[in-house]
């Protein structure tokens, strides 16, 4: 060894132990960054409450809130919010002002947003509202704010949410805007948006019209809800009277001579229909983030059982909300208490907030419980408009000016964008956003109508939403609710989003009561469907809408003799009965399954349960299987290769049909209903909006199983032959055993329908494609096998479209948002549990702590006396004045 060893040895030794203390600072500097947004849980913290506010929270991290009055009751639910949740509060309202490019940067994406939603200008709707809301709400929401600016007050954004720390690596960032009462109401056109109803199938009509040319055929791929095999939320003969669609049950259409003739209206109608402004809209629309979660796979269950077949004696009511699935969840799970229900302090609830909005959206107070499901009434509609080169439109046969504005988009880090948003009395022009698309031009002008060339045809949309309404006022209406009168007072209320409402009470009542603000259509006679499932011709008025349906004449049920009311997104009620709602509701598999399951019970006698109810909510029998298997396992099938995998069928139907995560029947089953939908409708429909194998395909298959000629099955792209049923059927089976042999290997019985059916949660901006690996690794929980599917009532949905990599993608991102069982009899026996948890700090135990039990349909203890909070507190935090 030579004298210079030991040197190089003590040079060795230093830059060792500098590595080492490189990498220790690196991690210490790293955890600190990490773990300085978390908040205290216990403590004291000096704000602007008038009186001390105690704040429990237990093992879930889940906030009870005692105070003395209402104001100190909501101003501390502002602080909660912005101290678990502050930075999802704060993307949320950049979304939903249309100012997402001044927190992000100027990504495409986000200036494509804020280009929809200020031309939707759904800022300027929340504005008007202000005004309209009362003054209680006013003062609830102005307490909120000052909570949540409390909370603010000297914290810099990295001490909120480690997210402002990564943004800070790529744009500006610098201290929040105060929260103000209209972010709080922003978030409410958000909500109506992700939850609009039928204007994905009516934009997705025409869209199929243009594939098919043949308006027939598009109804068949649109079939109306099943009266015959799946009730309705009020059932028929249940005495609710028949409203009519319009004062005036049939309108003159035309505003001309010759111009208004049936014929002329349908072929411009149709060339309206076959242009490129349909695609525009759909592009615009598209371009808006989904914040609940959007399309035919949002949705709902909920059920109320009578105590007389309950074994406590009195009503179970059960709600899981399906919605988009993201990290972290949707809910946020809150206890609002006043020590005393005095003049000043009126709220004794608790249930699912949503963070930035005080109250409780779903929930029960001490006298009432109440669930909520998407009842998808039509409440918007696109308008085909004329539109001229000088600035305007034509509507009957007069040419009006456009209205315009000038809307300014900032954006972080580069150049502000300046927009012009046009609109028609109809609504905005959504064609108008992303970039004019070269609309059809010369198209022929209707007799009568005024000279000047028509500049082509572009698209605006009609929307209840985009006039300002009290639904803030409705949501604090319900949260006091002692008594079915007032769930039917605050439904008149509830304008928008329109959900279907169950409710049940201490007393024993059960009830349904439908709410919103929904238009009325006249019966328009001619070719042209007036009845809002399709675009309508915006230059006739006759297709204008004729008003909105009074409170009193929405259906409504209260104590029904079969003992239990299930609305789940089924039709409302009874053909024949009932006002006009929708011709697009869920085709009722769900809601029937537990309709059947819950009538099972009641007829042997057997008591529910909270256990039961929750049993109810995990159910995956998939309705599939009933449909098709009977056909399948007629098939001749020779190939023994293909006969191995068809072996796992007959054991999956014999257990019943169930999507369950370790099912290898399921796994094959559902890769064969992916095949069996593109064979069977993808060669004529090729890439048209809507082809994802959902509930409503389900229901265009039903309605065909039985006609093994029908010319569905015929593959067009084949020639001097046509397939039959059988033919489709085999060949897609064959597909589907290709496919699994590949992706899960040759076995079919170790095959499991959990490994190809993954639920992801993403985080709305650090998602695995837009973060560095550690970070994503730490902002989205990894996938996981998951029971359920397409229809099931546990709803786990996903697409039969496959990938750029022509790959089947089982991947789910939506499904039940949370599951609550309320138990009238003794609230602290009810149950809930979330997606992720209550916080939204990556690195806080409460970001997935809920996710396992969530997974494995399993709850949590739902404390409600003070005692059952008391013993389950792990932490007390002490807001003083």
């Amino acid at each position: 060894m030579t004298q210079s060893s030991p040197l190089r040895r003590r040079i060795l030794v230093a830059l060792a132990a500098l590595l080492v203390g490189v990498l220790v600072l690196g991690a210490t500097v790293v955890t600190i960054v990490l773990r300085r947004p978390l908040p205290h849980h216990s403590g004291t913290a000096e704000t602007g409450v008038g009186s001390e506010v105690r704040i429990e929270r237990d093992a879930q991290g889940v906030p009870h809130i005692y105070a003395d009055t209402d104001a100190d009751l909501f101003f501390a639910q502002g602080y909660v919010h912005a101290q678990d949740r502050f930075f999802e509060m704060d993307y949320r309202r950049h979304v939903t002002s249309g100012r997402l490019a001044e927190l992000v940067g100027g990504a495409e994406e986000a200036i494509a947003a804020d280009t929809v939603i200020r031309t939707l200008g759904w800022r300027h709707v929340a504005e008007q509202e202000w005004d309209m809301i009362s003054r209680e709400s006013q003062s609830y929401l102005t307490s909120y704010a000052a909570g949540v600016n409390s909370y603010l007050e000297g914290r810099e954004p990295s001490q909120l949410a480690f997210e402002y720390t990564v943004l800070g690596l790529q744009v500006s960032v610098t201290d929040p805007e105060p929260w103000t009462p209209v972010d709080s109401l922003a978030w409410l056109k958000a909500m109506a948006w992700d939850l609009i109803g039928n204007y994905e199938h009516e934009i997705n009509r025409a869209a199929t019209y243009q594939a098919l040319g043949d308006l027939e055929r598009v109804e068949e791929v649109f079939p109306g809800y099943p009266y015959t095999r799946n009730a309705s939320i009020v059932p028929g003969g249940s005495g609710v009277r028949v409203v009519p669609s319009a004062d005036a049950a049939t309108v003159d259409a035309g505003w001309g001579d010759d111009a208004g003739s049936p014929s002329v209206i349908d072929s411009s109608w149709r060339e309206a229909i076959r242009s490129d402004a349909v695609g525009a809209a759909i592009q615009a629309l598209d371009a808006v983030p989904s914040l609940l979660g959007r399309g035919t796979a949002v949705g709902s269950n909920s059920f109320v059982v009578s105590g007389e077949h309950t074994e406590s004696g009195l009503p179970l009511l059960a709600n899981d909300p399906h919605l988009g699935l993201g990290a972290p969840g949707i809910w946020y799970q809150v206890g609002l208490h006043c020590t005393a229900i005095t003049a000043d302090c009126t709220f004794d609830l608790g249930g699912f907030s949503f963070s930035g909005m005080p109250g409780v959206i779903i929930g029960h107070n001490d006298h009432l419980a109440w669930g909520l499901t998407n009842m998808a009434p039509d409440v918007s509609d696109f308008f085909l408009e004329r539109v001229y080169p000088d600035g305007t439109y034509e509507h009957d046969g007069e040419r009006l000016a456009l209205e315009t504005r000038t809307e300014t988009i900032e954006v972080n880090g580069g150049d502000p964008r300046t927009i012009e948003v046009r609109s028609t009395h109809h609504g905005p022009l959504v064609t108008d956003t992303l970039g004019r698309t070269e609309f059809v031009t010369g198209s022929p002008v209707p007799a009568g109508s005024p000279p000047g060339g028509v500049d082509g045809y572009e698209v605006s949309l009609r929307w209840t939403a985009l006039d300002p309404g009290r639904t803030m006022d409705a949501i604090f209406a319900t949260n006091r609710a002692r008594q079915p009168s007032d769930i039917a007072r605050a439904a008149a209320l509830f304008e928008v989003p329109a959900q279907a409402i169950v409710y049940a009470t201490v007393e024993g009542d059960i009830g349904f009561q439908a709410p919103g603000r929904i238009p009325i259509r006249a019966e328009v006679p001619g070719p042209v469907p007036s009845d809002g499932t399709w675009p309508r011709p915006g230059w006739d008025s006759a297709y204008d809408w004729q008003g909105y349906l009074a409170a009193d004449e929405l259906p409504s049920l209260q104590n029904p003799d079969e003992g239990f009311i299930v609305a789940a997104n089924q039709a409302v009620t009874a053909p024949d009965e009932g006002p006009f709602l929708t011709a697009d509701f869920d085709p009722g598999y769900r809601s029937q399954r537990i309709r059947s399951l819950l009538g099972e019970a009641v007829g042997a006698e057997e008591a529910l349960t909270v256990d039961a109810a929750n049993e109810i909510m995990g159910d995956t029998r998939n309705p599939l299987g009933e449909i098709l298997m009977p056909t399948i396992m007629r098939l001749e099938v020779e190939d023994p290769f293909l006969q191995e995998a068809m072996d796992e069928l007959m054991t999956w139907r014999d257990e019943g049909y169930p999507n369950d995560a370790d099912s290898s029947g399921a796994a094959f089953f559902n890769a064969t209903w992916a095949y069996l939908a593109m064979l069977t409708f993808g060669d004529e429909l090729g890439s048209a909006e809507g082809m994802d194998g959902d509930s409503r395909w389900v229901n265009a298959v039903h309605m065909i199983i039985g006609q093994p000629q029908n010319r569905w099955w015929d593959d067009i792209t084949t020639v001097n032959v046509t397939e039959t049923r059988d033919e489709v059927l085999l060949q897609s089976l064959t597909d589907a055993r290709a496919h699994l042999t590949r992706v899960l290997g040759k076995n079919p019985s170790t095959w499991r329908w959990g490994d190809l059916h993954q639920t992801e949660l993403f985080h709305p901006i650090l998602t695995p494609s837009a973060a560095p690996a550690p970070i994503a690794w730490l902002t989205n929980p990894a996938p996981f096998g998951t029971d359920g599917g397409i229809a099931t009532v546990n709803a786990n949905s996903w697409s039969v479209s496959p990938g750029e990599d022509e790959r089947l993608d089982f991947t789910s991102s939506t499904g039940p948002s949370m599951r609550m069982v309320v138990d009238l009899s003794d609230l602290d026996a009810s149950t809930w549990v979330v997606t992720t948890g209550t916080s939204g700090h990556p690195t806080s135990r409460h970001y997935t702590d809920q996710l396992t039990a969530w997974r494995d349909g399993e709850t949590f203890a739902w404390n409600w006396t003070e005692e059952a909070v008391a013993e389950a507190s792990r932490t007390t935090f002490t807001l003083r004045p």
